[in-house]
């Protein structure tokens, strides 16, 4: 008899089916005992007369009975009349228990075992919703004709930031682990115009907060022939729709709305609204709260755009505005956090070559030559995928909503 899922079972009622899965919690009563089963879809409730020592917690289990309608069940029916077979015995007392609404581990513990703490329904869930996030990301950009593209994570050249890189030895001469795929998509809007990634990224930068991690997941776009940033932006905020709609399709999830316009500030004045120094050369955490709040109370937005960052913040590549001192870049905070960082980027070469005076250009050779053979008018952003989704859930730390993390601390599981 062919497997289903729990999900299926309420079309099923009255027929005798197989489904499996793992123990998730067995209660015996005076008469009765009601075995749990948890798939990947959801939970079934098996009844049975008495439970049996091999039905430990974490045992994967098949079970073939009777769909039998039960409105106080999960899905409003229950298996009745079960023949129940133990696939994979678990005969180890479980580090923490699964069937909790929360897990009591505290997240260095669910961390080590995490083979364990990804099975409990919160912490897939998360996990589902990064999935439907980055498939909403893929559809949204092809709807609007971005093209996805593959680039390489090992580079030979530190170019972007010196200082915050991992080091490889490269058959025998130094190599790096890629930042971002920045150079390579700007290069690939030559080829396609609009371009897109779904990647990792690594930064070595010692910070232990609950924000970082030195891997992370970076959903990049570069698009062409713009006018200036606010193309980009306007770009970014239907792919932020097009991702929430995903989410709730997928998963039942229902995120705050983006609205039709998402409110812009400029970064002077988000110095003023946030109490910081007018002489600040970024915003601090606490500044970008202090905006979220004022997006919030001012425009009923949870999301708001900070442009016209100071040149000197910004890469070498980034497009300058009217105003020589500010930029064309703009980050997006969510919830008063910042999650995506994007703008519009030089594209003349003569322009790249004043950027880089001083420095050797053979770094950037390969670079150079997409903007030697000609470049239209460009720009892009890149969102912080596990950021967004730690926003999104209202996880205290993004490591709650990583699988597998890789931070200033661990290197393992």
């Amino acid at each position: 008899m062919q497997r289903i899922l729990s999900t299926e079972l309420t079309a099923r009622t009255g027929e005798k089916v197989t489904i499996a899965g793992w123990v998730h919690r067995v209660r015996q009563l005076k008469k009765v005992a009601f075995l749990i089963v948890r798939d990947a879809a959801g939970f079934s409730q098996v009844i049975m007369t008495e439970a049996s020592e091999q039905l430990t917690e974490g045992s994967v289990v098949e079970v073939t009975a009777v769909v039998t309608a039960n409105e106080q069940a999960p899905g409003g029916v229950e298996l009745t009349s079960p023949e129940i077979t133990v696939l994979s015995r678990v005969d180890v007392p479980l580090p923490f228990e699964l069937h909790r609404p929360a897990l009591s581990a505290g997240l260095p513990a669910q961390l080590d075992h995490a083979a364990l703490a990804l099975r409990h329904p919160t912490r897939a869930r998360n996990l589902r919703i990064a999935a439907a996030a980055t498939a909403g990301f893929r559809k949204a950009l092809e709807a609007q004709r971005f093209v996805e593209i593959q680039t390489p994570k090992i580079v030979e050249s530190a170019t972007e930031s010196g200082a915050n890189v991992f080091e490889l030895d490269y058959f025998g001469r130094p190599g790096y682990l890629a930042q971002s795929p920045q150079f390579y998509k700007q290069l690939m809007v030559g080829v396609f115009e609009r371009v897109f990634e779904v990647g990792p990224v690594f930064r070595a930068e010692p910070s232990d907060t609950a924000r970082h991690l030195a891997q992370y997941t970076s959903l990049d776009a570069e698009m062409g022939f713009i006018t200036d940033h606010r193309d980009v932006m306007a770009a970014l905020r239907d792919t932020l729709a097009g991702m929430f709609e995903e989410v709730t399709q997928r998963t039942g999830f229902v995120p705050p709305p983006v609205p039709a316009e998402i409110p812009a500030v400029h970064f002077a004045d988000a110095l003023r609204i946030a109490g910081a120094p007018a002489d600040e050369p970024d915003l601090a955490p606490a500044h970008e709260r202090a905006l979220g709040e004022w997006a919030l109370r001012e425009h009923g937005s949870e999301f708001v755009y900070v442009t016209g960052y100071p040149m000197r913040k910004r890469p070498f590549y980034t497009h300058p505005s009217a105003d020589p001192r500010y930029s064309n870049g703009f980050d997006l905070l969510f919830r008063g956090l910042e999650i995506v960082t994007g703008g519009q980027r030089l594209h003349r070469y003569e322009d790249y070559l004043k950027a880089l005076e001083g420095e050797s250009l053979e770094p950037y050779r390969g670079y150079l030559d997409g903007f030697r053979y000609g470049m239209p008018p460009h720009g892009g952003w890149a969102i912080g995928l596990e950021r967004l989704v730690a926003r999104l859930v209202g996880a205290a730390n993004v490591r709650e909503v990583t699988a597998f993390p890789r931070d200033l601390q661990r290197l393992a599981p």
